[in-house]
C-alpha cells in the first residue's frame, strides 16, 4: 500500500487523484503554516479518530484532544500534502 502515514495515524491517500487533476487540495502551493509555528485555531469539528479538526486558510489542522467548539494555541508538529498535525499547548 503506497501511504504517507505518520504517527497521527492520518494519510495523504488520494494524492495522486489531485495530482491529476481530481479533487482540490494545496497541492505544490506553499502551506498556511510549518513545523514549530504556533497558532490559534478554532475547531470546527472532531474527526472519527477524536481528534479536534480545524483549518487556517483552508488548510485542515488536526488537533489531538480538542473538542468542537474550543479555542486553542497549538503548536504544529507535522506537516503533510492535505493537512497538518497541531499539540495544545498548555
Amino acid at each position: 500500500m503506497d501511504q504517507e502515514e505518520g504517527s497521527s495515524g492520518y494519510s495523504d491517500e488520494g494524492r495522486g487523484r489531485r495530482e491529476r487533476g481530481g479533487f482540490g487540495g494545496f497541492g505544490g502551493a506553499p502551506k498556511p503554516v510549518k513545523v514549530g509555528d504556533e497558532v490559534e485555531l478554532k475547531v470546527e469539528a472532531v474527526a472519527s479518530k477524536g481528534d479536534g479538526i480545524a483549518k487556517k486558510d483552508g488548510f485542515v489542522i488536526f488537533i489531538k484532544g480538542a473538542k468542537e467548539g474550543d479555542t486553542v494555541k497549538v503548536r504544529i508538529s507535522e506537516v503533510k500534502e492535505r493537512f497538518a498535525i497541531g499539540e495544545i499547548l498548555s
